[in-house]
């Protein structure tokens, strides 16, 4: 499964939906903090790497900026100086480097959008996890409470028994779908939010160099540093 398709697959669960028409939601619940917690390991291990990988490109970014940067004022230097055929020589070396900023640039951009992707799956996760835990918890009392109320009516008639057991099941099963209302009033301004979202990851993680930075000529550059340094006199 693509990153992208696992992606919408988890910002748009809702977990109380997925519990709407559950038929026994104890178990329910329980197979689907399973599932969650090993969504969740994988997400945070491959999230580590993606990190790792933004970091990598984004050293490699700052050595090449630098690398230009001491080129650039090697270039200048030797304008001043008059040693033109040194300066068309590091603007050479300058506009080598150039280029492949541009991909180191977009390789960097492309792993940021990446980690931003995976950080965000890796939070929603855990956000759900922790509200499906909390109801689980609320389920496994309520249930509790209503065991109890059952031994606490073992000595009253059956049917009395029956209906304080259902009563306690069915605010159980309410406690599990209490968000639900409050979801479906939220949910468009959810999926609108989720598709901006995805539209400008999808952006990042589509990034080209770009091909304007490699339009200036090494020749052209010399010429303005010439223009500059007689103004500057």
């Amino acid at each position: 499964m693509s990153v992208w398709t696992r992606f919408r697959d988890v910002m748009k669960a809702n977990v109380n939906s997925l519990l709407e028409r559950s038929n026994d939601p104890e178990k329910d619940v329980q197979t689907y903090l399973s599932s969650m917690n090993s969504d969740l390991g994988q997400i945070k291990a491959e999230t580590a790497a993606v990190l790792a990988e933004q970091s990598r490109t984004q050293r490699a970014l700052n050595e090449s900026s630098a690398e230009i940067a001491k080129l650039q004022r090697y270039a200048e230097k030797s304008v001043q100086n008059g040693e033109e055929q040194n300066a068309l020589q590091f603007l050479q070396k300058k506009a080598s480097l150039t280029a492949a900023h541009a991909d180191l640039q977009a390789a960097h951009e492309r792993a940021s959008a990446k980690a931003d992707t995976m950080k965000l799956m890796q939070d929603k996760l855990m956000q759900d996890l922790a509200q499906l835990e909390a109801r689980y918890t609320e389920l496994k009392s309520k249930m509790a409470q209503a065991n109890a109320q059952q031994q606490a009516s073992h000595h009253g008639s059956a049917s009395s028994t029956e209906q304080a057991l259902q009563a306690m099941e069915h605010k159980a099963a309410i406690a599990l779908n209490e968000a639900e209302a409050l979801a479906e009033l939220r949910g468009a301004s959810q999926e609108e939010d989720l598709d901006v979202l995805i539209a400008r990851l999808e952006k990042g993680m589509n990034a080209q160099p770009d091909p304007a930075s490699s339009q200036v000529t090494p020749e052209q550059e010399l010429s303005s540093l010439k223009q500059q340094n007689a103004s500057s006199h």
